[in-house]
């Protein structure tokens, strides 16, 4: 214990630490951030192991996975059938039938214009097959042609029936409006007897209008329906065509 009488010693006060300035401050606050990096993890995507790896087989050809059906997106597609001005009043007719079956047997969209006199077709949602706005394109111009109704919409139920048409001039180039007519006499026949006999030995249906000739039937039908056809412009006698569709009509029994 020092004495009373002894000089006191000023204590010594701890100098108090200078504030940082500004820059000083900010090379703190770097210095901290530096020192303690924060642990980041970096996120990888996800790798599918069938990506990285291609499987190959025996010889090295590579594996692929096989395609799935699917269906494409269908556009809107269209048909405008042109109906001759003599047509247009069979067509009204028999308009409940054509809509009938188009619109029911083949979910088609159809609209018949008076004024453009046509018919117009459109595909729709509810169409099952593409092809079948081409059948019924078929059917209405089959209709368009002067076939019957009912004869046309086997163009649309049987997949094995065509329509063929030529020219009567094609078959012989000479023919002058005289003969032009009188071939189209033989076609016919009396009352078209010879028409029809053609028809049921053929198994076909047969159009005559003006100089054009538009058979409907199976390829080889129309064939032989066509072949007695020329026989006729060419000037053969109806007999000897009665004949030839005799024995005709015999060898199509004899098959079926």
């Amino acid at each position: 214990m020092p004495a009373p009488t002894a000089l006191l010693q000023p204590t010594k006060v701890p100098e108090a630490a200078a504030a940082p300035t500004p820059d000083q401050e900010d090379e703190l606050i770097l210095d901290v951030h530096d020192s303690n990096p924060p642990e980041t993890t970096a996120v990888l995507p996800h790798s599918d192991p069938e990506d990285v790896e291609m499987a190959v087989d025996e010889e090295g050809r590579p594996r692929f996975a096989p395609g799935k059906d699917i269906d494409p997106a269908r556009r809107v597609e269209r048909r405008n059938i042109p109906i001759p001005p003599n047509r247009m009043s069979a067509l009204k007719i028999n308009w409940s039938k054509m809509y009938e079956a188009l619109a029911g047997h083949c979910k088609l969209q159809v609209r018949m214009d008076v004024k453009e006199k046509r018919v117009q077709l459109r595909t729709s949602r509810f169409t099952e097959r593409i092809e079948t706005l081409q059948m019924g394109a078929d059917f209405v111009s089959a209709f368009a042609m002067g076939f019957d109704i009912d004869d046309a919409i086997a163009l649309l139920r049987l997949d094995s029936l065509y329509i063929q048409s030529f020219d009567i001039k094609d078959v012989r180039q000479t023919l002058g409006p005289d003969a032009l007519g009188r071939a189209i006499g033989r076609i016919a026949g009396k009352d078209g007897k010879t028409k029809f006999a053609i028809e049921n030995a053929t198994k076909t249906r047969i159009v005559l209008a003006g100089q054009k000739v538009h058979i409907l039937g199976g390829f080889e039908n129309i064939g032989m329906a066509r072949e007695s056809i020329v026989s006729l412009v060419l000037g053969s006698q109806p007999g000897k065509v009665y004949n030839s569709l005799r024995i005709i009509a015999g060898r199509m029994k004899e098959r079926f």
